[in-house]
């Protein structure tokens, strides 16, 4: 669809070559953004469920798991990871099924619009999304909660590259699990439990090494885990890293891990996604 201006110089329309690749992925997160919020389920859910549930746990855990370690300060790393998570791998994995299922992505396929467009858009939104969710838990919980927040420069460092790693690995994996729902109404049965299984096994409602040992080996294997205890750096004493189970925050291996998953995420993107239903053929 084309546009004119006053001056009466032609738009071009969107995913046409003469359109800039920034300009194009920016409308398209636009456009990301304005349904996400327009959905009051995506908004409540995404956005309310973890500040629901540290007011829950705050208010009934209210002792020190270690000295000078809070219950709270403990449980806002395993809420920002979640955060992260449901924005990206739950929200995607969920929504994309119903684009699908609507026909919306075989339409999108069929326009001028180049591919790459659509997921950059769903990156921009995961990202806005994100960065929103974070800043009202951190503001909640240092309101309510009396939170600590890093002291030290290094320390929003690595805060900034361990949610950075586990957004993308996160919203990759959200992408490829798409494809495992046959219809819309299957996105969520697909994806809620695994959600909800990652993170009662990786460390996000109780601590993580009061958990069995066997538990404790499965949630190795995937990136919530890894997200946690790289938070759990940030906002957590230094010496509390010997409690770890590697006897210390191992950020060499966080990192290492939430690569590995980010590019496993890639290959699945690549190789698993579908732009119409199985129905459709």
């Amino acid at each position: 669809m084309t546009a004119t201006t006053k001056s009466a110089t032609p738009v071009t329309a969107p995913g046409s070559a003469t359109t800039s690749p920034v300009a194009l992925a920016l409308r398209q997160g636009r456009l990301e953004i304005t349904q996400f919020l327009r959905s009051r389920e995506s908004v409540v859910f995404t956005m309310g469920f973890p500040i629901i549930m540290i007011l829950i746990f705050a208010s009934i855990f209210n002792d020190d798991i270690a000295p000078g370690v809070s219950y709270t300060q403990y449980f806002i790393t395993g809420m920002i990871a979640t955060g992260l998570m449901t924005v990206s791998f739950q929200n995607l994995g969920i929504w994309i099924p119903i684009e699908r299922d609507r026909g919306i992505l075989k339409r999108y396929r069929g326009t001028p619009m180049p591919k790459w467009a659509y997921f950059a858009g769903k990156v921009i939104m995961v990202v806005t999304i994100g960065v929103a969710e974070i800043a009202l838990l951190l503001a909640f919980s240092v309101a309510l909660f009396d939170l600590e927040l890093p002291g030290t420069a290094a320390k929003w460092l690595t805060f900034g590259w361990v949610s950075v790693l586990g957004v993308t690995a996160c919203t990759l994996l959200g992408i490829a699990i798409s494809s495992l729902a046959r219809t819309a109404r299957s996105g969520s049965a697909v994806v809620t439990p695994v959600a909800l299984v990652l993170q009662f096994i990786s460390g996000v409602f109780f601590v993580f090494t009061s958990l069995p040992s066997w538990m404790q080996q499965v949630a190795a294997i995937f990136p919530l885990k890894w997200m946690c205890q790289g938070l759990r750096s940030v906002f957590l004493p230094d010496s509390f890293g010997a409690q770890e189970p590697g006897g210390s925050f191992e950020l060499g291996r966080v990192a290492l891990v939430l690569v590995a998953w980010c590019m496993v995420g890639l290959v699945l993107c690549l190789t698993t996604f579908r732009w119409t239903g199985k129905r459709d053929g």
